[in-house]
């Protein structure tokens, strides 16, 4: 009789991704092990190494759930503010976006920091992130689209590095250093540089 393998218990392997986020932020690639990700997830000793066996794959398992997690705060993002809205309003969206990254997010950007550089030498973790920058591009296109706004894919991809420039900055600055008034400005900035980014009519 054929014996049908049970489903994969996603709870716990969510629980040990997040414990290799939790690991990348406060001590990096370098102390990043299969024994530390179980200590920060409150698993029992060798649960993330039955899971992903090698370390390669337990990076790889945070990369997806940094991704999944990206996609879970676009969706919630999806329709949470009415269009259309001015050059004013966009910059108040993408400082809050910005605030938000840095200090409620933190730790998963320190995170992807990591792995970021990590993925220059792991083909499969650099794929994650490419995908993740696509779906970033997609997403912020069809939002200012349903905001009223005519920015281009270009500008889009422009504004996206930029926001990527600003918020490594503001993480990998002391804790706690970052306010509104920063976020702000900065987001001002990043506008002001876009040609025809809204519409002032």
């Amino acid at each position: 009789m054929r014996t049908v393998a049970p489903p994969p218990n996603l709870q716990r392997r969510r629980a040990i991704a997040d414990g290799a986020i939790a690991v990348l932020a406060a001590v990096g690639v370098h102390g990043f092990s299969h024994r530390a990700v179980d200590e920060a997830a409150g698993l029992p000793t060798g649960t993330s190494a039955n899971y992903f066996p090698s370390r390669d794959a337990l990076l790889s398992a945070a990369a997806e759930r940094v991704l999944e997690l990206h996609r879970a705060d676009m969706e919630a993002a999806n329709g949470a503010v009415a269009g259309p809205i001015d050059r004013d309003g966009l910059i108040g969206l993408i400082a809050l976006s910005l605030e938000a990254s840095a200090t409620v997010h933190r730790d998963r950007y320190l995170a992807v920091y990591e792995l970021t550089l990590d993925a220059t030498r792991r083909p499969s973790l650099q794929a994650t992130f490419d995908a993740m920058k696509e779906e970033a591009t997609d997403f912020t296109l069809r939002q200012h689209r349903a905001l009223g706004l005519d920015t281009s894919r270009e500008d889009v991809a422009v504004l996206i590095t930029l926001f990527g420039g600003a918020l490594y900055t503001l993480v990998t600055g002391q804790a706690g250093a970052v306010t509104s008034a920063t976020a702000y400005a900065l987001a001002r900035q990043m506008v002001a540089g876009l040609d025809e980014a809204v519409d002032p009519d």
